[in-house]
């Protein structure tokens, strides 16, 4: 049976900042347009949180299931490590995309943004068959793209709309950044496991491109966030602060770049996911306050 600290390991608490950022982002575009509500945006933040801990647990149960996490380099894996049964990480799931999908029920009704509730129904089964049912999206190459879409895109600009009723050009231009760092962490993620991936079929976009074009890839999505900075820092100066979060990828650069794999490429996952999360807030607060 797992630990308290298994289950916490499982969870994959690195990956929170892909959560927590594009609403922080969202809050601060919100503000800027002068529709900031405070309820509303811990509802959305608890909403995120619910579905990226969904996501991770599903990803789990199903890679765990399939064997494709027995020789994974990288953070404990419930299912793959044997340390918990394949039924209760699947209810763990379940449960988080359940709390995910009730919280996101209570926020469209008190705000009566009905429609939305399609694109919480969307993110629910991206979640899922993110590595799950008989065709995964995730074993195919398209990871990364639901990854921008969900925790850039929608979680951003969802934020927005569900306060404000509409979004703006500086919402759209945070939800791009963040969505190419968050899929950046994937695209780090994937970068590592390319070799245990190739061997149980798992045919992520990393598999596809390559150890080169991966890399390639990775540079180009971490660089997005400063031209989306310069961008908006035309219209609202305060928000070239956001360039200070650079130096925080310096390493995860420096690793990608020089080549580094295996367990070498875990630091770089946490710094992306820290200068994520440091860029959402610096802009978000700039846009909000400036």
């Amino acid at each position: 049976m797992a630990t308290v600290a298994e289950w916490i390991e499982g969870a994959r608490p690195r990956t929170l900042p892909n959560a927590v950022a594009p609403v922080l982002a969202g809050m601060g575009a919100t503000a800027q347009l002068g529709e900031f509500s405070w309820w509303q945006s811990l509802l959305a933040l608890l909403v995120a949180l619910s579905l990226i801990i969904g996501v991770n647990f599903a990803n789990d149960y199903s890679d765990g299931i399939r064997g494709t996490d027995e020789q994974r380099v990288g953070p404990l894996r419930l299912v793959g490590s044997g340390v918990a049964r394949p039924k209760t990480v699947l209810a763990a799931a379940l449960a988080s995309l359940g709390v995910a999908g009730v919280l996101g029920l209570v926020l469209v009704a008190a705000t009566g943004t009905w429609w939305l509730l399609l694109l919480g129904a969307a993110c629910i089964a991206g979640a899922w068959f993110y590595t799950g049912g008989r065709r995964p999206y995730g074993y195919a190459g398209l990871g990364e793209v639901a990854v921008f879409v969900f925790f850039g895109l929608a979680a951003v600009l969802g934020t927005v709309y569900v306060q404000a009723g509409k979004i703006s050009l500086e919402a759209l231009g945070c939800a791009v950044a963040v969505g190419s760092l968050s899929t950046g962490v994937l695209v780090a993620n994937n970068l590592r496991d390319i070799p245990t991936d190739r061997e149980t079929g798992k045919r992520t976009l990393a598999v596809k491109l390559g150890d080169a074009g991966t890399r390639r890839l990775y540079l180009f999505l971490v660089a997005v966030p400063f031209a989306v900075t310069v961008a908006i820092g035309v219209a609202h100066p305060l928000a070239f602060i956001g360039l200070l979060t650079a130096p925080l990828l310096l390493v995860p650069v420096r690793t990608i770049a020089g080549g580094g794999s295996g367990r070498a490429l875990i630091p770089v996952l946490g710094g992306t996911g820290m200068a994520m999360l440091a860029w959402a807030v610096l802009t978000g607060g700039a846009l909000a306050f400036g």
